[in-house]
């Protein structure tokens, strides 16, 4: 998840909660997936481009709550971050923090929360939590992207299509319209009525 969009009533007390919870957080052995630990990204590239990205989100305005420290050494670990304060203006508003950065932003209602999580050139997926379900599929129904879930961080599985929209990509993978992707279908037409015949 890389936007958390969170109602204003509720904001200060998530973000204080989310910022607990990411400064607790250790590095570790990604084979062992312990609790209370994150692993390393992918490469050191990877981790050096996106404290690079951080740093000149927090120049431009943002406020970093925790994280964003990138481990000396040559490994890949960098401490989850939680960032707010992000505005349109912004670079970091426009691009796709890929790694352990959770960008928050506060919204006053349902309106304001769909035109923000739809203001991004990526539409992969979204996901909506409410204590009102009709509401949150409601929402859900408007967001741009390729995916939705609701009361659920992800509904993936080998039966459901996997697909985004706009920057994310096109056509889906998994269930039958992925199997359409990979199928030669091919068209054949016969008229039974001989030439010259009605």
């Amino acid at each position: 998840n890389k936007r958390m969009i969170v109602m204003d009533d509720i904001y200060d007390e998530f973000v204080a909660e989310l910022t607990r919870q990411a400064a607790a957080l250790v590095p570790g052995d990604p084979s062992a997936e312990d609790e209370g630990t994150y692993a390393p990204m992918a490469s050191r590239a990877a981790a050096e481009h996106l404290a690079a990205q951080l740093r000149e989100a927090v120049d431009a305005g943002a406020t970093l709550h925790t994280g964003g420290t990138l481990a000396e050494g040559p490994g890949a670990y960098l401490a989850p971050a939680v960032l707010t304060g992000i505005t349109p203006d912004m670079a970091a508003h426009h691009q796709e923090l890929f790694g352990p950065v959770a960008v928050v932003y506060r919204v006053a209602d349902d309106d304001e929360a769909l035109a923000l999580a739809n203001d991004t050139p990526y539409g992969l997926g979204g996901a909506v939590f409410s204590t009102d379900p009709d509401r949150a599929r409601r929402v859900a129904e408007g967001l741009d992207s390729g995916m939705a879930a609701v009361n659920a961080a992800e509904a993936e599985g080998a039966e459901m299509p996997f697909g985004g929209v706009k920057r994310s990509g096109y056509g889906r993978e998994l269930g039958p319209l992925g199997m359409d992707e990979f199928v030669n279908k091919r068209l054949l037409y016969v008229n039974d009525r001989p030439a010259g015949q009605d």
